[in-house]
């Protein structure tokens, strides 16, 4: 059975899905979709630390959900991050 691919947007590589996070932006709030299964816009990110602290520089969220995203939203991602570290 072939493994889905999806690219992450800051570094533009292909990975399985079950490497990346996958962010949602649903009633105009970001979230965290833990089950890549959630309707609306995504956004796919490695679980990598380079490509985590180039989210926030890079801006790509913004570009991606057409809104100004907050400073929550980015440390949301890197307690999930830590956590998944720490497992």
């Amino acid at each position: 059975m072939a493994i889905p691919l999806r690219m992450c947007a800051i570094n533009r590589e292909m990975k399985p899905k079950n490497e990346l996070i996958r962010l949602v932006k649903i009633d105009n709030k970001i979230v965290i979709d833990f089950k890549q299964k959630l309707q609306g816009r995504g956004v796919w990110i490695c679980k990598e630390e380079a490509c985590i602290s180039k989210l926030k520089k890079s801006k790509c969220l913004n570009r991606a959900f057409k809104c100004e995203i907050k400073d929550e939203v980015y440390q949301m991602i890197q307690e999930y991050i830590d956590g998944q570290q720490s497992n």
